[in-house]
């Protein structure tokens, strides 16, 4: 691995080999989404306790400030809309002139596997590889499943992933599911579980949460089970001590109730 790919992977990926990356480019497909209108001011008090943010080029140059911010993981794929459609029909949206701009850290596009528009994604990935390994920038593959909720199980998801492996991807996003052992065992490089749907209890994110990470997972790229949960900062200071610190999810549980609490004063 040459010095410029292992310094950006360093950004994002902390020492112990574990990461926290806080989502916030929903609006590319959802628009101003339930808690993020104002994405700057959502973030501002849970920055601290994030790695590096996923975020669109828009976003970055509007809402985030380039003096005191966080490494950057800049989403490059979209072209659809809830209201379009196929969420799948994807394209790349930004060239290797504006992401070398933007002196990100690595970048992240979606795969949409068994769509009517799987082969042209994984291309779209194959060449965004190509681009970026000339520059030693990461590239995170997102397995996505647009509105089929339903395939997120191991077998699926284990295919995806390794696919994106095999394309070039440095890092894998894809969600937690049982069996996820099956799903990181198969895959050659480091997997991040995403959040997906906000969870009906707390204690439930901090349980999927600790469960991925015993088996692979090296950490997690989680946005609306944060910021729109009730008390944000409490749930972000919970879940790094997860990633962070060998909490469980009993003892990240309690330390979110006693953040919540003071909070409440």
């Amino acid at each position: 691995m040459d010095w410029g790919m292992k310094n950006r992977l360093s950004q994002v990926i902390q020492t112990d080999g574990h990461c926290f990356f806080m989502p916030i480019d929903h609006g590319y497909f959802q628009g101003p989404t339930s808690c993020l209108e104002r994405p700057g001011e959502t973030i501002k008090p849970l920055l601290p306790y994030a790695d590096a943010l996923f975020v669109t080029r828009g976003v970055l140059r509007s809402a985030i400030d380039p003096v005191k911010s966080k490494p950057v993981i800049l989403r490059v794929s979209g072209g659809t809309s809830m209201v379009g459609e196929d969420l799948a029909n994807e394209g790349l949206t930004t060239s290797i002139r504006e992401i070398l701009r933007l002196n990100v850290a690595a970048v992240g596009m979606s795969v949409f596997i068994g769509t009517k528009y799987e082969k042209e994604t994984l291309l779209n990935l194959a060449r965004l590889v190509n681009e970026c390994e000339d520059y030693g920038i990461p590239v995170m593959a997102v397995t996505a499943v647009g509105r089929e909720l339903e395939k997120r199980d191991a077998r699926y998801l284990a295919l995806c992933c390794r696919i994106a492996a095999e394309l070039g991807a440095r890092v894998v996003k894809t969600y937690w599911c049982e069996n996820f052992e099956k799903v990181t065992n198969g895959c050659p490089v480091p997997v991040v579980m995403a959040g997906g749907p906000r969870c009906e209890t707390d204690l439930e994110v901090m349980e999927f949460v600790y469960d991925g990470i015993q088996k692979g997972a090296i950490g997690i790229n989680l946005g609306r089970n944060v910021w729109q949960n009730k008390y944000p900062v409490a749930m972000m200071k919970a879940l790094h001590s997860i990633i962070h610190k060998k909490a469980t999810a009993k003892e990240a549980h309690e330390l979110f109730k006693e953040e919540k609490n003071k909070a409440r004063k």
